[in-house]
């Protein structure tokens, strides 16, 4: 099983890449789809969606828990 330390770093590392991937995927897609926007706003959005990853990640886990649990 792994500690409560471990389970924070690796949700640490999981946000923090995920970030970066989003970014780069932003840098990627949006100039196919005509989007030109400053970097600085590249970062913002791109941590706006990782908040409501963090949101939607942690309401399925405490879903599939409580259905677990039943």
């Amino acid at each position: 099983m792994q500690s409560r330390k471990m389970s924070f770093v690796e949700s640490c590392c999981n946000v923090a890449i995920g970030y970066l991937i989003a970014v780069a995927a932003q840098y990627a897609i949006f100039p196919l789809f005509d989007i030109h926007i400053a970097h600085s706003e590249h970062f913002a959005i791109a941590a706006l969606f990782t908040v409501v990853s963090l949101i939607r990640s942690y309401a399925l886990r405490r879903l599939f828990n409580r259905w677990h649990q039943k």
